[in-house]
């Protein structure tokens, strides 16, 4: 039996926004952080879907989130954009900086975007895939709360610290990576212990440091790095350099995303990248996606695919049949909802 229901676009899009603009949000703003609760809904990832409203709205009402936040960004360099993002909801402070980057990428050939002081920005696909959609590669970084424990170690360290890139391909989709450094995520943590559902071996530690399938458990321990070593390292090196460029805080430091009233101190960073400053050689791309969708499946597997693949296919099911939401985050937003007055 699943708890799982169906709810349309529209409906899902009118909840949020109408939640964050009646706590002040101006309607831009507003609709660009709405979109990006839906994006997490439609591409099955719930962890950053709607059931983040309720924090969201936490954090608007005791002010770590500014509502009329006035993001400020300025080249300090042809190349370099670097953005204070006043406190504001991420995504509009992060889409702000991907238009600037897109629009400055033809002159210089290669854009980044420093922000800081701007909130949590939700699945980082969208971003970069708006880049793409541009002819632009596009790479997306950013830090997260101390969540993931060192290799080795049991105490949560290091951010989960997601990564995501978007590549162009003509003539079809681009290519696309999106994902954390962490072997899940916090939300998805907090959906599966709201639920009482299981996590997989290995994902994480208890509070003692003792691996656990208990997602109870795991909310007083850390989560694993994925891959081992290797995930860790990954992890790391990207915390170093996203704090090193954006001037924002490490490991246990971060602050922001979790909890309703600290002051987010996060960084993000964006890179820009016009192939055709470099000779583009995307045409060959196509070709060696095909290959690899056409290459003879392992026992037991279906398809093989490439990023981006099943994130789309999970996103066009769910815009037909709906938005998969559960019965308790949809019912929680309705409340908040119902808490907040319409803005006239």
């Amino acid at each position: 039996m699943t708890d799982l229901l169906r709810v349309s676009v529209e409906e899902h899009l009118a909840v949020s926004t109408n939640v964050l603009t009646g706590l002040g949000v101006p309607e831009g703003p507003a609709r660009d952080q709405a979109e990006l609760l839906l994006e997490g809904d439609l591409r099955g990832h719930a962890s950053h879907g709607i059931r983040r409203l309720d924090m969201l709205a936490q954090r608007l009402r005791s002010g770590a989130v500014h509502a009329a936040a006035r993001p400020t960004s300025t080249w300090t360099t042809a190349s370099v954009l670097v953005v204070d993002g006043d406190g504001g909801l991420g995504p509009p402070v992060a889409r702000q900086a991907v238009e600037e980057l897109v629009a400055k990428v033809a002159e210089t050939g290669v854009a980044v975007a420093a922000v800081r002081n701007a909130n949590h920005l939700g699945m980082l696909a969208p971003y970069v895939e708006s880049m793409a959609s541009a002819g632009v590669i596009g790479i997306a970084l950013t830090t997260s709360e101390a969540l993931v424990h060192p290799w080795g170690g049991t105490r949560a360290m290091v951010g989960t610290n997601p990564l995501a890139v978007a590549v162009p391909v003509p003539g079809e989709e681009p290519v696309v990576l999106d994902m954390a450094t962490g072997q899940v995520s916090r939300g998805k943590v907090l959906d599966h212990a709201a639920r009482g559902l299981p996590l997989a071996p290995g994902d994480a530690v208890d509070a003692a440091g003792v691996p656990t399938t208990d997602a109870a458990a795991a909310v007083d321990g850390a989560i694993s790095p994925f891959g081992g070593p290797k995930g860790y390292a990954l992890g790391l090196i990207l915390e170093v350099l996203v704090a090193t460029l954006t001037r924002t805080s490490l490991g246990e430091n971060v602050r922001g995303t979790l909890d309703p009233t600290d002051p987010s101190t996060k960084g993000d960073l964006f890179i820009a990248i016009d192939p055709t400053a470099f000779g583009s050689g995307a045409a060959a791309v196509a070709s060696y996606l095909a290959a690899l969708r056409a290459t003879p499946p392992a026992p037991g597997h279906g398809r093989v695919l490439v990023p981006g693949d099943r994130a789309r296919a999970t996103r066009a099911t769910n815009l037909a049949d709906g938005v998969p939401v559960s019965q308790r985050t949809w019912t929680r937003a309705r409340q908040i909802a119902a808490d907040v007055p319409e803005r006239h």
